[in-house]
């Protein structure tokens, strides 16, 4: 890939981070990509169909990427065999523990919050390890290995319209994989019976977004009670996300203008679209972070609720 060569050309901050390895014997780098955040490894080793899970398992756990050279969906293997090997000391731990009063008295006696720590904990380090089996891309987001599956749709809707000039780039087969499952989350769309016929009730969560898979809180906006005979209320609907609360507010008796309010570029591009497709004029979309200017008659809200740290972007709200 090119970067610029004068210094006065970008600031540090914006240049790309570059993974490096070498191969048959030559230095080489591309563009490294994590939507996580996470930092590229120190340590690269190519790998192909001929590493044994074990052998992969310790090098992760060491901290080595492992660029994939070989079949794609035999990558997709490995990182399942890695998951096992993962989880399986887990579930030991528990059964062992599930068999001794005494540690059964112990974990009773955690306080939750320190039981909930040490879940983030584990679930990061999990993470980390998984994320250590590493894909290539091409220039346009094409992926160059055997039965590799056409992403570049994927790929789009998060890394945004691919430029030649940007080169090849490294991402985890994890975080790809993620990337997958939102497009087509994004493609079918999430059936939302409150927003009433079939053909008009699915909302399209974008990569990035929370999806409102769980209906207890829609549930509770469209039974939550307004006094009668007012027909002019204003609602604020604090880091909308999808959209789909402003869109059950705006269907409420009385309800005539909806302001709909988040601080996050994917979910307000992702509110509007699914705002436009439900057809919700009365709807509109601001940047902000929590309140508006102005009042408001009802003010709903579906906050992140995680005591901790964020440990990916979505969790940043």
């Amino acid at each position: 890939m090119s970067l610029p060569s004068s210094p006065a050309e970008t600031t540090a901050a914006e240049l790309p981070c570059l993974i490096e390895w070498t191969e048959a014997g030559t230095a080489h780098g591309a563009r490294w990509r994590s939507e996580r955040g996470a930092a590229p490894p120190k340590r690269v080793v190519l790998a192909d169909d001929t590493l044994t899970a074990d052998s992969a398992y310790r090098l992760a756990c060491e901290g080595t990427g492992l660029l994939w050279r070989g079949d794609f969906q035999n990558a997709r293997l490995l990182l399942q065999a890695l998951a096992r090997r993962i989880d399986k000391p887990a579930k030991a731990k528990r059964e062992k523990k599930a068999g001794g009063k005494a540690d059964a008295t112990a974990d009773a006696a955690q306080p939750p919050g320190q039981a909930f720590h040490l879940h983030r904990q584990a679930q990061a380090q999990r993470a980390r390890v998984l994320g250590m089996v590493l894909i290539p891309f091409a220039a346009d987001y094409s992926i160059p290995l055997r039965r590799a599956p056409d992403a570049k749709k994927a790929c789009t809707e998060v890394w945004g319209k691919a430029v030649e000039s940007a080169g090849t780039s490294v991402a985890s087969l994890r975080e790809l994989m993620g990337f997958i499952s939102a497009h087509e989350w994004r493609r079918k769309g999430i059936e939302i019976p409150a927003l009433g016929e079939a053909q008009h009730n699915r909302v399209h969560p974008h990569y990035g977004v929370f999806s409102p898979v769980r209906g207890e809180y829609i549930d509770l906006v469209v039974q939550a009670p307004i006094a009668e005979g007012l027909d002019d209320l204003v609602g604020f609907d604090i880091g909308t996300g999808t959209g789909v609360l402003a869109a059950v507010l705006a269907l409420r008796g009385g309800v005539q203008r909806v302001i709909a309010t988040d601080q996050d570029p994917r979910a307000l591009a992702c509110a509007r679209d699914n705002l436009k497709r439900l057809g919700f004029p009365q709807v509109e979309v601001r940047e902000a972070n929590l309140f508006p200017d102005g009042r408001a008659d009802i003010v709903v809200c579906n906050p992140p609720w995680l005591p901790a740290r964020p440990g990916s972007p979505v969790e940043h709200a």
